[in-house]
């Protein structure tokens, strides 16, 4: 089971907007140095929406390559058709991705019987550990955890990504599904409190400018150290808020280029940081001592 900070990998890009794939080596090699439990490559985090199918393809067979085996990589494959999804999935399991990320489809809104078959679907038809990932503030679709309950005897669908941030939601699936199908939160400001109740870890953006204090606090929660972790994490409180500002993932790759990690390239419709919240993050950055 994949435990601890997981980092939802922004995908580099130059100031035109190709994918820079020195830049995202270099990242890889930051993360695996830091103590980064796992990486999600092509995530939504990572820009899934605006890559093409190649593109998609190209980050995730780099990040495996890099990695070298010394991490382990979950490839983002979700989509809001199922036969994509599934194609996505096997070519992540043929490059020797470690699991699949699959986002609940978007804009489409099927029903709780449609997102069951979808995922029991892509489940049957490919090989490979499968995380449900639920994020209805992007999606309009939400995974109710009665499904989600359903799902979880699959062999092949081994743990959730909710991103809900709904604590009381995120309890009742821990309580309620096997106790080796893994949840992992996926908004940091109420990771830490989902694993001290039994999650497994974070898939976190914040862990993409400070990765070794997010794997510590990871490590202290699942360690069971509630008031050190509570400690550490109080101390970055405000880059988990600040990391939002706009839309993820603009905020964060602008930090990233602020720390001179990458350069300052993101696609279209999405745009650089407005200017008006250069001071405030870059502040944050400093305070928190990513920069």
């Amino acid at each position: 089971m994949i435990t601890g900070s997981i980092v939802a990998l922004v995908t580099p890009m130059t100031a035109e907007g190709a994918l820079d794939f020195q830049a995202l080596g270099s990242l890889v090699e930051w993360h695996v140095a830091s103590g980064t439990g796992a990486i999600v490559a092509v995530g939504t985090t990572g820009e899934s929406a605006t890559l093409d199918v190649d593109e998609h393809l190209q980050v995730i067979r780099h990040v495996i390559k890099t990695a070298a085996g010394r991490i382990p990589v979950i490839a983002g494959t979700g989509a809001n058709s199922t036969a994509e999804a599934i194609a996505w999935t096997e070519a992540a399991r043929i490059a020797g991705a470690d699991a699949c990320l699959l986002v609940t489809p978007y804009y489409n809104k099927p029903s709780q019987r449609g997102l069951y078959e979808h995922y029991r679907m892509i489940a049957e038809k490919v090989d490979i550990p499968q995380i449900l990932y639920n994020v209805p503030g992007r999606t309009a679709c939400d995974m109710l955890p009665e499904t989600v309950y359903a799902l979880a005897d699959h062999p092949n669908i081994v743990g959730i990504k909710d991103a809900t941030g709904d604590i009381d939601r995120g309890k009742a699936l821990i309580e309620n599904c096997p106790s080796d199908f893994a949840i992992y939160s996926g908004d940091d400001a109420t990771a830490l409190e989902l694993i001290l109740l039994g999650a497994k870890g974070n898939i976190s953006v914040t862990a993409n400018v400070i990765p070794a204090v997010m794997a510590q606090i990871c490590e202290l929660g699942l360690a069971g150290k509630s008031e050190e972790a509570r400690q550490l994490n109080a101390t970055i409180a405000a880059l988990h808020k600040d990391l939002f500002l706009e839309s993820n993932p603009v905020p964060v790759k602008w930090a990233l280029k602020e720390m001179g990690r990458i350069d300052s390239g993101i696609r279209l419709p999405l745009v650089e940081l407005d200017q008006q919240y250069h001071d405030r993050l870059r502040n944050t950055l400093k305070e928190t001592g990513a920069i």
